[in-house]
């Protein structure tokens, strides 16, 4: 699992002397736990996720979920900011050369629809600075954690788009995810967590092992019954209370029957921490 994405089409050739050297827009891969990976974007300053970027997210997003002993993973950003979207530099400039208007954002949603659908939890360690498509990301995460540093911004009023309107009020409420939605302004960690955006603020030094903890607690438990408990929870408030039932009747059929329900069972009788299998 350890592997680290770099292919964000920067000149690595020698640089004239005094020159500073080119930023290097990187995807990083690693595994912080036995079950556990840690993404992280890399693009100073505000970590947008430009069409490179966008490829490499969605590499090492396919390389996990092909990877079963990955049951749990952290996304988080480096430096001050989580993410911040779309390159919307990027857009100008495709549309000025000839590129049809919108399809660097429907390419963005095809990377968000990605992440939301991961088989296994997605734990977004929120950083700093969690902006438009950035926030979008993060509301596509499973669980959310924020940096007492982390501001959160509905950016889309701001430059004329629409972003977070479908996502965010089903997290929040819909007057809550108004109040962000229609102001465009910065929210910060301690209001994240008011309103129900954020289940817990940390202290800056303390935010990627909290993740990491809460990942590895995540990955402790049976993986079949957590990726069935994901994909019913995430259906839930859509659900009638009949087709939720139906919902779980599916699933319970083939957890009753798997191994790691008898192991587990056998492991609470014995009073001794069940090894799990995925089986």
């Amino acid at each position: 699992m350890a592997r680290q994405h770099n292919r964000g089409g920067h000149d690595r050739r020698r640089q004239p002397r005094g020159a500073t050297p080119p930023v290097q827009a990187t995807i990083h891969l690693r595994p912080i736990g036995a079950h556990v990976a840690l993404l992280e974007i890399d693009n100073p300053p505000r970590n947008t996720l430009g069409r490179a970027m966008r490829a490499q997210l969605r590499e090492a997003l396919e390389a996990l979920a092909a990877d079963l002993s990955v049951r749990a993973i952290v996304v988080t950003g480096r430096g001050n900011a989580f993410c911040s979207g779309d390159d919307l530099r990027e857009e100008l400039h495709a549309v000025a050369g000839g590129g049809a208007r919108g399809a660097n954002l429907l390419d963005f949603a095809r990377l968000l629809d990605q992440l939301a659908s991961f088989r296994a939890p997605v734990i977004a360690a929120i950083n700093g600075w969690c902006v438009g498509g950035g926030l979008e990301l993060a509301l596509c995460c499973d669980v959310r954690l924020a940096s007492r540093e982390a501001r959160f911004v509905c950016a889309g009023v701001n430059v004329g788009l629409m972003a977070s309107a479908y996502r965010l009020p089903r997290l929040i409420g819909v007057a809550r995810a108004k109040h962000m939605l229609l102001t465009g302004l910065p929210h910060d960690a301690d209001t994240a967590e008011r309103f129900g955006l954020v289940t817990a603020v940390h202290e800056p030094d303390a935010l990627l092992p909290a993740a990491a903890a809460f990942a590895e607690r995540v990955a402790s438990r049976a993986p079949l019954s957590v990726e069935a408990t994901k994909r019913v929870a995430g259906r839930a408030p859509g659900l009638t209370p009949e087709e939720a039932r139906q919902a779980q009747a599916r699933e319970l059929r083939v957890l009753v029957r798997s191994a790691d329900h008898l192991v587990a069972v056998n492991a609470f009788l014995a009073k001794r921490a069940p090894v799990f299998t995925r089986s």
